[in-house]
């Protein structure tokens, strides 16, 4: 669980959680991300009162994806589960994580599509076009594409840890790497309450970071979903301006835009090949 700023709600996080009957070994790993709210204090309280519960500091703020980093080179177990520190998911929902996990599943998300969800209104136009171009990219429909609350075996993060970022765009990368490289994920509806404290998502800011990453990560690895739609688009205009060289110009002659667009379009393919045969080849 990474932690940031979260000395309102986290305590109440910790003791649901301790609270669950899993029938498993527990263990309860919270990393501060540097914190300056009071957090490492409420931290140091909740330790003392649960022995399964470790905390381990960051002395600055690292960002999202380094504090669950830095949790999962911690964990002992093979499955691990990620929830946010703001009181947000259903905790009693990670029964059904993991009884995805037990059944072959490789990755089992919270989707937040629950009768109760709290998503502020303002977001979910871009959240909705974000997992529009991701569903497609991945060639599969994805119903949450960053849900904070799911089940994960540990060796699929640390296969793909090199390219996973520090910010919040993580649980993004390890849904598409996973997706577009066979690995089952699972869904399973859950609610998700407003959040205690205040928010450190940014909107536009975030939005735009998360549409280049989702483009560069399914470039990362299946490079001709991208590449041949652009292909596409330049083929279309190649056409158009050869058609208006050849029909509307007199006398008839080829423009340079058109010898442009030819090249264009020859680089494109070029590139979209020679990139999926190194893809291919890695592969192997």
């Amino acid at each position: 669980m990474p932690a940031f700023d979260e000395a309102d709600a986290i305590a109440g996080v910790v003791e649901r959680l301790s609270a669950l009957d899993l029938g498993v070994p527990l263990e309860i790993i919270v990393v501060d991300d540097g914190s300056t709210d009071g957090t490492a204090q409420v931290l140091k309280g909740l330790t003392a009162q649960h022995e399964h519960l470790t905390v381990v500091q960051h002395a600055v703020n690292k960002g999202y994806g380094a504090a669950l980093k830095t949790g999962f080179a911690r964990a002992r177990h093979d499955v691990v589960v990620i929830t946010d520190a703001d009181g947000t998911y259903p905790e009693l929902k990670i029964v059904d994580l993991l009884a995805c996990i037990d059944d072959g599943a490789d990755m089992a998300v919270g989707a937040r599509l629950g009768a109760d969800v709290n998503i502020p209104l303002v977001r979910r136009p871009a959240k909705a076009c974000l997992r529009i171009l991701a569903s497609y990219l991945a060639g599969t429909p994805i119903p949450d594409l960053n849900s904070g609350l799911r089940a994960m075996r540990r060796e699929l993060v640390m296969r793909y840890r090199p390219i996973l970022p520090q910010g919040f765009s993580f649980t993004t990368t390890i849904t598409l790497a996973a997706l577009t490289n066979d690995h089952r994920v699972d869904y399973v509806t859950i609610d998700y309450k407003k959040r205690e404290g205040r928010s450190k998502i940014r909107p536009i800011r975030d939005t735009l970071g998360f549409t280049s990453l989702i483009v560069r990560t399914v470039l990362y690895f299946n490079p001709l979903k991208v590449l041949y739609p652009l292909a596409g688009l330049v083929l279309a205009a190649l056409l158009v301006s050869l058609w208006y060289d050849i029909f509307v110009v007199t006398p008839a002659n080829l423009s340079d835009k058109t010898t442009l667009l030819f090249v264009a379009l020859f680089q494109v393919l070029s590139v979209g090949l020679i990139a999926d045969l190194i893809d291919k080849r890695s592969r192997v």
